[in-house]
C-alpha cells in the first residue's frame, strides 16, 4: 500500500483529485467487489471505501461523493445521501438513513437497533429490536458521540462531541451532553406564531416547537361481509356528521365495521374562525414562553397547592360553566355558546356536575334526564343516533357511524352516574359470534388508522359492559375472542397495536392504544401484556413537538399519554421519567383554565387564536377534568383535587369478565 493511499484510508475527502490512476482503478475494482452481484448493494459517483473498514451491510445505499474512512464499522440498512463523511472508527449498525451533507465524527456511534430486556429472560436469548434511526440534511455530528435507536436528528443541526442523544433532535438544535440537552439554535424555527423561547424550552426537553394539525383523511367504505358480521337491522349509510365539538380522541378516520368514529372536530381540523365570546378572558401569555412553560421544577407541595387552587375555581364556577353551555329554547346543552345541542354534550354537562358538584345538572330534574337519553335508544338495534341543529335525532343510523358507536360510552356512563342505564339491549354485542368479533377485529384499518381501529374497539367493549351490566345474553365466546385477538396481535415491542404512519408518526398508535384499552383492559381490570413496552412508546411519543410543544397540545393527545402512563405504572418501570413528564404538563395544563368558562378543546396560544377549537366548552372542560386528575395522581398530587372521575375516565374497572 502506497503512502498516499495510506494517508486517504484515513482522510479520503481529496482522493479523487490527489489519488494516481492507478489507485483509482483499486478503488472502483473495491466498489465493485462490494456491489457485485448485490441488488441492494448501490454506490455513487466518486465515492470512497477505505480498505480498513468493516463494510458488513445488508442493504447499503450511499450517494455521490460519501466518504467511508478506515476502521469504520458498517452493518445493518445504511441509506446515506451525498456529501456524507464517516470518519475512522465511526459505528454505524441498524437501520439507518441520512440525508445530504451529513459530516460524521471520528469514533462516533450510530446504533439503528438494540436489545429487548424482558425479566425472566437472559439478555443473550432475547431477540434485537430495531426502531431506525433518521438523520436529515446538512448534520454536523461531532467526535465520540452517541446516538440511540428510536432517534430522528433534524436538517441542519449539530450534535456536539461527546454527547449522547437519546431523544429527538430538532431541526437547527445544537444539542450536546449526556443526554444530549439543546443548547442554542444554529438556524432558529420558522416562525409558527409560538415565541422562540418557547421553542428553546421545547427543544430542551427533546422537542421541537411545530404545532401543526394532522390532516383529516377521506372516510373509506366499510366491506359489506363485515357489515354483515356484526350490523344490527338498522341502516348503516353514512351521512354529514353533525357540528360538534371535537370528540373523544384523534383525527376523523375511516369508519369500520360496526363501529363508527367520532369524527374528531369540526373545529379541529377544519379550523374555521369564531369570534372571542363576550367576557372570555385569554389564557396567559406566559404559558407560551420558554419562562412560562413548565420545566418540571416545581416541588410536589407547590405543585399541590396549585392543583387544589384550581379545582377549588373549578367547583365554585360549575355552576356558571353549566348555565353558559345551556339553551333555554332547545332544553338542552350545547358544547358551547351559539353551537348546536348535541348528545355528547348531555353527558359531558352530566360528568362535569358529577365531578364537581356531586349532583346531576341542576338546569332538568335527574327523571328528566334519564327520560331524555333513554328515549333517545333504539329500542330495536340499542343504537343511541345523533341530533340535527333543531335537537332532533337524525334517522337510519347505527353502530357503524362514529357518533353512534361512541355514545355507547358517553350515554352509557352519562345513565349509569345518574343511577339508570340503557332500557334496550345492544345487539351490537347480543347478535355477535366469536368468529363474527374475529373477522371485526381482523378487518379495522390497523396499519393505516390504528387510532379509528382503537375507536372500534372502544366502542365494542364498552357494548359489553352495559350488556353484562343488564344481565342480557352475550353469546358463548365473544368475550373471549375480543381479549384473545388483543392480547395475539399485540406488539411486543411497543406493547401497543397498529402502524405508525408518514404524517403522523406514531400519534395514531399510541392514541389507539388508550381508546382499545380503555374499552377493555382497563375497563375490566385485565393486566396489559407488555406494560414497560407501553411505557417506552408513551414516552418517546410525548417528545414529538408536533402534538406536545407548547400550544401543540390538545386534550386527547394529552389524555391518550396520561391514561396508558398512568394504566402500565404498576412496574414502576421509569417512574421518574413518568412523573416529571406528568408534572409538567399538569403544570401548563392549570393555567389555561378561562374563569367562568372552563377549558377549551386545545391550548390556546397565538399560533391556533380564534379556532373553535380553543374556545372553552363543556367537552373541553371535561376531558381536561380527567386529564389532570391521571396527571396528578402520576406526579403525587391527585389527593389536592378531592374529586375522582367516575364516568367514561374513570380509573378503576367498570367490571371483570367473570
Amino acid at each position: 500500500m502506497s503512502p498516499a493511499i495510506a494517508a486517504h484510508e484515513y482522510s479520503p475527502w481529496d482522493f479523487w483529485s490527489e489519488a494516481t490512476p492507478s489507485e483509482r482503478e483499486a478503488q472502483l475494482l473495491l466498489q465493485q467487489t462490494v456491489v457485485a452481484g448485490r441488488s441492494d448493494q448501490e454506490l455513487g459517483e466518486q465515492c470512497f471505501l477505505s480498505e480498513l473498514a468493516s463494510i458488513d451491510n445488508e442493504s447499503l445505499r450511499l450517494g455521490d461523493r460519501t466518504y467511508v474512512a478506515a476502521g469504520a464499522y458498517l452493518t445493518g440498512d445504511l441509506r446515506a445521501g451525498a456529501d456524507c463523511s464517516i470518519n475512522p472508527y465511526t459505528v454505524i449498525r441498524g437501520r439507518v438513513t441520512m440525508g445530504d451533507g451529513v459530516r460524521i465524527g471520528a469514533h462516533t456511534s450510530i446504533l439503528g437497533f438494540n436489545h429487548s430486556m424482558e425479566s425472566g429472560t437472559p439478555v443473550f436469548r432475547q431477540p434485537l429490536t430495531s426502531k431506525g434511526i433518521e438523520i436529515g440534511d446538512d448534520v454536523w455530528i461531532g467526535s465520540h458521540v452517541v446516538i440511540l435507536d428510536g432517534v430522528s436528528v433534524g436538517s441542519h443541526s449539530v450534535l456536539a462531541a461527546s454527547a449522547v442523544v437519546t431523544k429527538d433532535v430538532p431541526a437547527g438544535a445544537v444539542v450536546g451532553g449526556n443526554p444530549a440537552r439543546f443548547i442554542r439554535w444554529r438556524v432558529e424555527p420558522d416562525d409558527t406564531g409560538i415565541h422562540p423561547d418557547a421553542a428553546a424550552d421545547a427543544a430542551a426537553r427533546g422537542t421541537e416547537d411545530r404545532p401543526d394539525s394532522p390532516e383529516p383523511r377521506e372516510p373509506v367504505e366499510t366491506p359489506p361481509a363485515v357489515l354483515a358480521a356484526l350490523a344490527t337491522a338498522a341502516s348503516e349509510a353514512a351521512v354529514s356528521p353533525e357540528l360538534r365539538s371535537v370528540p373523544e380522541s384523534e383525527p376523523e378516520s375511516e369508519p369500520a365495521p360496526d363501529a363508527g368514529l367520532p369524527p374528531d372536530a369540526d373545529p379541529a381540523h377544519t379550523p374555521s374562525r369564531a369570534p372571542a365570546p363576550g367576557g372570555q378572558t385569554a389564557a396567559p401569555n406566559n404559558v407560551f414562553t420558554a419562562a412560562g412553560a413548565s420545566t418540571g421544577s416545581d416541588d410536589v407541595a407547590g405543585l399541590a397547592e396549585r392543583v387544589a387552587e384550581l379545582a377549588a375555581r373549578a367547583r365554585d364556577e360549575a355552576s356558571v360553566v353549566l348555565q353558559r353551555a345551556w339553551n333555554d329554547d332547545l332544553g338542552l346543552f350545547t358544547d358551547r355558546p351559539g353551537a348546536a345541542p348535541t348528545v355528547r354534550a348531555q353527558a359531558d354537562a352530566i360528568e362535569i356536575a358529577d365531578l364537581l358538584l356531586g349532583t346531576a345538572p341542576p338546569q332538568a330534574s335527574v327523571d328528566a334526564q334519564i327520560r331524555r337519553l333513554q328515549g333517545w335508544q333504539d329500542a330495536t338495534t340499542g343504537a343511541v343516533a345523533p341530533l340535527d341543529a333543531d335537537g332532533r335525532q337524525q334517522a337510519g343510523l347505527g353502530f357503524s357511524h362514529g357518533d353512534v358507536a361512541y355514545h355507547v360510552l358517553s350515554t352509557g356512563y352519562a345513565l349509569d352516574l345518574l343511577g339508570s342505564a340503557f332500557p334496550a339491549p345492544l345487539t351490537w354485542v347480543t347478535a355477535a359470534t366469536p368468529e363474527r368479533v374475529v373477522e371485526f377485529c381482523e378487518s379495522l384499518p390497523w396499519a393505516t388508522d390504528a387510532w379509528g381501529a382503537g375507536h372500534h374497539i372502544d366502542g365494542f367493549g364498552t357494548a359489553i359492559l352495559w350488556t353484562k351490566r343488564a344481565g342480557h345474553p352475550i353469546p358463548a365466546g365473544v368475550e373471549e375472542a375480543l381479549f384473545g385477538w388483543l392480547l395475539l396481535n399485540t406488539d411486543p415491542q411497543t406493547g401497543m397495536w397498529g402502524s405508525a404512519t408518514p404524517d403522523r408518526g406514531i400519534l395514531p398508535v399510541v392514541n389507539g392504544f388508550y381508546r382499545a384499552s380503555r374499552g377493555t383492559f382497563a375497563q375490566f381490570g385485565v393486566p396489559l401484556p407488555h406494560p414497560d413496552r407501553v411505557i417506552d412508546t408513551v414516552l418517546r411519543h410525548a417528545r414529538d413537538p408536533r402534538w406536545f410543544a407548547p400550544g401543540a397540545r390538545n386534550a386527547c393527545n394529552v389524555l391518550d399519554v396520561a391514561h396508558p402512563l398512568w394504566l402500565a405504572r404498576g412496574t414502576g418501570y421509569r417512574d421518574d421519567e413518568v412523573r416529571e413528564l406528568a408534572a409538567r404538563l399538569l403544570s401548563d395544563a392549570l393555567a389555561t383554565w378561562v374563569p367562568g368558562a372552563g377549558f377549551s378543546f386545545r391550548e390556546p396560544s397565538p399560533a391556533a387564536r380564534g379556532l373553535i377549537e380553543t374556545e372553552p366548552g363543556l367537552q373541553g372542560t371535561e376531558m381536561w377534568l380527567a386529564i389532570l386528575w391521571y396527571l396528578a395522581d402520576l406526579a403525587g398530587v391527585a389527593d389536592a383535587l378531592g374529586y375522582r372521575p367516575r364516568g367514561v375516565h374513570r380509573p378503576e374497572p367498570a367490571a371483570t369478565l367473570r
